[in-house]
């Protein structure tokens, strides 16, 4: 799976989850401040990314994760 079909998972997720217009969402845009996620948004996100990614994101990892970019270069990071 490359950067790009990553990004567009993750941007359908984001926009789904937050009630965000997905072509509204950037690399850059911070889940917190950008896309007003709150705690109870980031759990279900997390949720979500780890059922679509087959994955697992660790609370530590979490904290590093500010950015839509943050959840792509993990995802990338972690399948390849």
């Amino acid at each position: 799976m490359d950067r790009k079909e990553v990004f567009e998972k993750v941007t359908s997720i984001l926009s789904d989850k937050l009630g965000v217009k997905q072509d509204k969402i950037e690399e850059n845009s911070k889940l917190i401040d950008d896309l007003g996620a709150d705690s109870l948004d980031l759990v279900d996100l997390v949720m979500a990314l780890e059922e679509e990614f087959d994955v697992k994101i660790a609370d530590d990892q979490l904290q590093k994760i500010s950015t839509v970019k943050d959840v792509i270069d993990y995802i990338v990071k972690v399948k390849a």
